[in-house]
């Protein structure tokens, strides 16, 4: 059952479901409710509710699917002193992200030498599934990667400090331990620093097609006609062993706490037991191995637009989490509380002023990067004080799926998906034509509806639209 409270906003209340300790609330229009409620979005919304010290409300962002246990696009908070955290609100891809490089190019520039630069960031950035990347480092040097995240990358002359200053966290989890990264994540991620990796995964060209914001897109550093690069990567098979490897010590240890959950994919353990604190530090780790890997790709970025078109001083604008739980300060009924955030399959919105963003974008509030599906245009907003009220400064993380990556496969051929993007002056280069068409850009929803609910809720501004010129796909 929703409850309708306004034109994007629809709440389930605790009364939908025995054991829900708190209100849902949904995000979205009439129509993107009749989609969500064809998968068990709303079932979802409604078990994590029942979890142990969940405080607020259980959100789903408008690009809301179903997930593990958790929806993609879900958002909950646990208080700490007795909340529980969950690896399956987190997810698989831990710190799948998106990050944003702002060059000084614009389309006359770029438009004569496009192809070349796409077939060049695609010999030189591995994609794929399972594909090496071209560094190997050693066990010791892995674990400073884990330890140190995109501040490794930097140290190694991979990049620069301004570049810690415009990612999440400045690109480093504190409490990271690879001691609890298992040998098998580490064997699975040693040789993937700097891959791209598969499924949704991408780089894309793309040029500043619309300015909403000009005052902050200015401060942003985006103008009209400007080139972008939009990357969107995560941990690789490192995160996705470390969910695999926690998962099943959290199957167990629900059992030693005396925790008992409504659907065992939400797994979960208290976060101040030795479990919860393992899990949290190697999730950190494995977060910290996800900023390194798009720093790489960024620093291969460089030197491919370096080559082609003699300058790679591509920026970045923003580089954010999407599968990531942290310790933030929030306002809940009304008092100040330190809590555990669970965002899966969404992303951080901090107001301006808040002393998380670096000093020159505190006066603006910080980038909120929603990328598009191959075909479509993607967004970059800005996050707002009411974010920080209703959804623990969270907004949505892109389209969202509304097609299974079987039923896209079945429904276009390759071949009809070239000639689509040609007819939309597209470039596209992949590792598999199964890679492609499975991502198609109807797989996903109408990323400006999407984007409108978030903006037309007020939980994030659009500053800017951009258009993918040339995609690059695992």
């Amino acid at each position: 059952m929703f409850t309708k409270i306004d034109k994007f906003r629809y709440l389930i209340p605790k009364s939908y479901k025995q054991g829900m300790k708190i209100d849902g609330l949904v995000y979205a229009t009439d129509k993107m409710i009749g989609q969500i409620e064809k998968d068990q979005t709303k079932e979802q919304v409604a078990n994590v509710a029942t979890l142990p010290g969940f405080v607020g409300k259980s959100l789903a962002m408008p690009d809301a699917h179903q997930g593990y246990g958790f929806c993609i696009g879900g958002v909950a908070a646990a208080d700490i002193n007795n909340g529980v955290v969950s690896a399956g609100g987190v997810g698989f891809d831990i710190n799948c992200g998106v990050r944003l490089l702002a060059t000084q190019f614009g389309l006359s520039d770029v438009k004569p030498k496009l192809e070349q630069l796409l077939n060049r960031l695609f010999r030189d950035i591995p994609c794929g599934t399972g594909k090496k990347g071209l560094l190997n480092v050693s066990r010791s040097e892995l674990d400073d990667v884990l330890r140190d995240g995109a501040e490794w990358a930097v140290k190694n002359n991979y990049g620069n400090d301004r570049d810690l200053a415009h990612i999440e966290e400045y690109g480093k989890i504190p409490n990271a331990d690879p001691a609890l990264v298992s040998i098998r994540a580490k064997e699975r991620g040693h040789n993937q620093l700097g891959t791209l990796g598969s499924g949704n995964h991408f780089l894309e060209i793309q040029v500043v097609s619309e300015i909403f914001d000009s005052e902050v897109a200015k401060n942003f550093g985006l103008s009209q006609g400007q080139i972008v690069v939009l990357i969107h990567s995560g941990s690789r098979g490192l995160g996705h062993q470390v969910c695999t490897d926690y998962l099943d010590m959290m199957q167990s240890g629900m059992k030693k706490y005396g925790i008992s959950v409504v659907d065992r994919q939400l797994a979960c353990v208290p976060i101040n037991s030795k479990e919860g604190q393992n899990y949290l530090s190697a999730m950190a780790a494995s977060a910290n191995f996800a900023f390194a890997n798009r720093q790489m790709i960024t620093h291969w970025t460089r030197e491919v637009f370096h080559q082609i078109l003699g300058s790679g001083d591509l920026k970045i604008v923003y580089d954010v989490c999407h599968n990531i739980a942290k310790y933030e300060d929030h306002d809940v009924d009304g008092k100040r509380k330190k809590v555990l955030v669970h965002r899966k399959g969404a992303t951080r919105a901090f107001p301006k002023n808040h002393i998380a963003l670096p000093q020159e974008l505190r006066g603006f509030g910080q980038p909120v990067l929603i990328p598009g599906s191959m075909g479509t245009c993607s967004y970059v907003l800005v996050g707002t004080e009411l974010a920080m009220k209703e959804t623990f400064g969270s907004s949505c993380h892109g389209a969202g799926r509304s097609k299974s990556r079987t039923q896209a496969k079945k429904e276009t051929s390759v071949e009809e998906l070239f000639r689509e993007m040609k007819s939309k002056d597209i470039i596209v280069q992949g590792e598999t034509k199964s890679g492609l068409t499975e991502e198609k850009p109807d797989a996903y929803k109408d990323v400006s509806e999407v984007v409108d609910v978030v903006h037309g809720a007020g939980i994030a501004l659009k500053v800017a639209k951009l258009f993918p010129l040339a995609v690059m796909k695992g």
